[in-house]
């Protein structure tokens, strides 16, 4: 599964690809926001782990992953 954070004042968003479920990875996200000056911990399908400040989190994406089309189309 796929998450993507938004970092406020980072050009870019942090991208991951989670072995959770949309239903932990949401769980987790709020367990850390119930928390002012807690840390958003997560942690990747290579086990790097990703730690956001909850005061710098502008969102947080969860997207299950559909199968990429690979290839060409005839038409």
């Amino acid at each position: 599964m796929e998450v993507k954070i938004g970092v406020q004042f980072a050009p870019r968003e942090l991208t991951l690809e989670s072995t959770l479920t949309p239903a932990e990875v949401e769980k987790t996200v709020t367990k850390a926001l119930s928390s002012e000056d807690g840390v958003l911990s997560l942690e990747d399908e290579k086990g790097r782990r990703v730690l956001v400040p909850v005061g710098k989190l502008a969102y947080v994406e969860i997207a299950e992953q559909g199968a990429r089309a690979v290839g060409f189309t005839a038409g």
